[in-house]
């Protein structure tokens, strides 16, 4: 499964003169082996995801009371198609969602495939999430990750299959003859690690080859018209936690990366609106495991004082241990985070020809599925200085995990960094599922919280059976990867994945972690930091040697793909549809005060505004779980111009837009939606109004439109 890398072990010459055909022959086999410029067609794609922007709990922070009320910034899915000139294809796709789940992929690819037949498989398609906390939840299918969403969401998935899809379709309808560049920046105050002391666990001597404790590096995939050179699309892969909107944060949101997205593009699609042109700009995630937004770094929530650096708690009366910044607020902090990564991004685009190196080569991929409960390889111990024979281990999380992270503390009295348990969580444990003495043996020093490998009512709680897979371009490879590798762990993966390919006389690799791919299996330390049980470790699923693991079958990958060897598919993950519980209530009816209808402005615009200002409107309104408004918008602020006809300038998608919706009433049926629109120094004067765009349900059925408009204002 996967094509062979190129590899040319040289060419041999002859004495007699050869023939013109053998000459042609020789040049082109010399061609190859020097790596000339390949024939590349690549198509991009994008598409709007965006899941229910109301009732529903956000994935990420795992508080059921994090519940959606509308919309700050839309989720987008954007899709890259790579073929080189043997026809051999691979897909990319970054999705502004919490992370990916393996039946989203099945599904996609039963839409691709029922279009373009076996063209898009398991195999050579990734789809990755970006790992915003504040999309909606719902649709991974394995209890534990489901739970604070109230189980499944049939809307949330939905979503989710469609986007993607579309965003695929529109790639494939879209190859262009293409050069491919790659080129890298240091990005200094975008990210912190925000488990230190786990970090510093690692061997001094590993940690003295970087600089930093974050990997700060930017990676730049850029994709150019072969015809004139200019760049159409462009895939950014740097390690920082979506998590500058925190957890008391309601709206629909992708968060840093998902608003640096939205700048690269607007810059590259002048005049076109958000989500929309020719130029698909992505930040995909990386190793982030550890990688921290919040770089003002972790203080008392009452005092100000700095936290504990090992379990990240503080003393009694001085609140919850929370990281912020750089801004005064999560919204300002989201913006200066993204304009950072934008900058970086933008910049590497703008000076292609002295910043990049051009990618030549074949595009070949490999994927496999494997049991991580199962798996074994020998590894040396640095204790013992001798090889052993590790394993890994049914899933479970640890007591840290409870704990949360100062990006978003946990709840109860749970500390980062526990490595003891306790005999009142114990029996809450067993009641739920009893961990066995090889379990706790083989998850040491972890106490294990919840055994979830046990658990399987009514479905199971995690995964055990996962995907690996390998995309490469050229010399530069993709590493999809179904969790969240921290910075040593992604490092780790980096060096073997390359020093491999050269092991097995392929080429010496440029590698990127392509984070939270395919499926969700929490995180992956190093077994260094495993040791220490922060939030991080306590997460690692698979015991303290996951990451051990999954170096060695990301080793064998690419010694497959370099050889040509056939890899087998592995056991499929199990097909547990069926068997989901929903207890999210679907919209029942809608309705509107007597003498009133839906659209109806409730409080106009004033006629009057300075630049800066924002202006705001209230609508009678119908719940927008009613239709997600995909590639549309439930608002737009449009412009007079001066044949007296109106464009719109702003969506719901829009950075400076966002909205909320309100049940004023539940036994009635009563909603109202208030939309906001923050106008900036460069606005043009003129004339402006707000059109929203909705859909009620009947009371006695039917689902249907209604449009409301306000006054106009002047914006001076």
């Amino acid at each position: 499964m996967g094509r062979r890398l190129a590899h040319c072990s040289g060419v041999k010459w002859h004495a007699a003169i050869p023939s013109m055909g053998m000459c042609c022959l020789l040049l082109t086999v010399l061609l190859l082996s020097i790596g000339t410029a390949s024939a590349y067609k690549v198509g991009v794609g994008r598409a709007d995801c965006t899941g229910p922007s109301v009732e529903i709990t956000f994935m990420g922070y795992a508080q059921v009371t994090q519940r959606g009320t509308g919309i700050h910034l839309r989720q987008y899915a954007r899709s890259y198609v790579i073929e080189d000139e043997t026809g051999t294809r691979v897909v990319f796709v970054s999705v502004d969602a919490g992370m990916m789940g393996h039946a989203v992929k099945r599904d996609v690819l039963a839409v691709l495939q029922k279009k373009y037949g076996e063209l898009y498989t398991h195999a050579n398609v990734v789809i990755s999430g970006t790992h915003t906390h504040s999309t909606p939840g719902g649709f991974l299918m394995y209890l534990l990750y489901d739970l604070t969403s109230l189980g499944f969401v049939p809307e949330t998935f939905n979503a989710l299959v469609h986007g993607i899809a579309q965003s695929v379709i529109r790639a494939h309808n879209n190859m262009v003859d293409t050069r491919i560049y790659v080129a890298e920046t240091e990005v200094l105050e975008a990210n912190i690690n925000r488990s230190p002391s786990a970090y510093e666990n690692n061997p001094e001597e590993e940690r003295a080859q970087y600089a930093h404790n974050v990997d700060k590096t930017l990676v730049q995939l850029q994709f150019v018209h072969a015809r004139d050179g200019t760049p159409f699309g462009a895939i950014n892969w740097f390690a920082v936690h979506p998590t500058s909107m925190n957890n008391t944060n309601r709206l629909v949101s992708s968060d840093n990366v998902g608003l640096a997205a939205i700048l690269l593009e607007q810059e590259r699609n002048p005049g076109s609106l958000v989500g929309k042109g020719e130029f698909v700009g992505a930040f995909a995630s990386s190793n982030l495991g550890d990688s921290s937004p919040n770089i003002e770094g972790p203080r008392c929530e009452k005092t100000g004082l700095p936290c504990d650096v090992l379990t990240s708690s503080c003393p009694s009366g001085a609140g919850a241990c929370f990281a912020s910044g750089p801004g005064r607020d999560m919204f300002e902090s989201t913006e200066i985070i993204a304009d950072r990564l934008y900058r970086a991004a933008a910049g590497l685009l703008s000076a292609r020809t002295t910043k990049a190196r051009e990618v030549t080569g074949p595009v070949a991929f490999v994927h496999q599925y494997i049991d991580m409960t199962t798996a074994e390889t020998v590894h040396f111990d640095r204790a013992s200085r001798s090889l052993v024979r590790v394993r890994g281990c049914l899933p479970a999380m640890g007591y840290s995990f409870a704990a949360g992270t100062t990006d978003g503390p946990g709840a109860f009295d749970f500390q980062q960094g526990t490595i003891t348990d306790n005999v009142l969580w114990n029996a809450v444990r067993d009641f739920i599922a009893e961990p066995t003495q090889d379990d706790k043996e083989c998850q040491a020093p972890k106490p294990i919280l919840l055994a979830t490998g046990r658990a399987r009512f009514p479905y199971d709680w995690q995964p055990k059976v996962v995907p690996t897979q390998l995309l490469v371009v050229g010399d530069f490879a993709m590493a999809a990867v179904p969790g969240e590798f921290t910075t040593m762990a992604g490092r780790r993966l980096r060096t073997s994945v390359a020093r491999a390919s050269v092991a097995a006389g392929g080429r010496d690799l440029q590698v990127v972690v392509a984070g939270l791919s395919n499926m969700y299996t929490s995180y992956i330390t190093t077994p260094e930091e495993y040791e220490i049980q922060r939030y991080e470790g306590a997460s690692t699923l698979y015991g303290p040697h996951t990451l051990t693991l999954y170096l060695e079958q990301y080793k064998r990958l690419v010694g497959a793909l370099v050889r040509n060897e056939t890899v087998l598919p592995g056991p499929t993950p199990p097909y547990e549809d069926d068997k989901q519980i929903s207890l999210t209530t679907g919209v029942i009816f809608d309705s509107h005060p007597l003498g009133k209808d839906f659209g109806e402005v409730k409080l106009q615009p004033e006629p009057v505004y300075e630049r800066g200002a924002t202006v705001s409107a209230v609508f009678i309104a119908g719940n927008p779980r009613n239709n997600l408004m995909h590639d549309k918008s439930f608002f737009t602020v449009e412009q007079q111009q001066s044949d007296g006809n109106w464009s719109v300038v702003a969506t719901d998608a829009n950075w400076e837009t966002r909205f909320r919706w309100e049940r004023t009433s539940t036994i009635l049926g009563f909603s109202d939606i208030e939309f906001s629109w923050t106008t900036g120094p460069n606005t043009p004067e003129g004339l402006y109004r707000i059109r929203h765009f909705g859909y009620y349900r009947y009371i006695l059925g039917g689902v249907y439109p209604y449009v409301g408009v306000t006054n106009a204002f002047n914006v001076n």
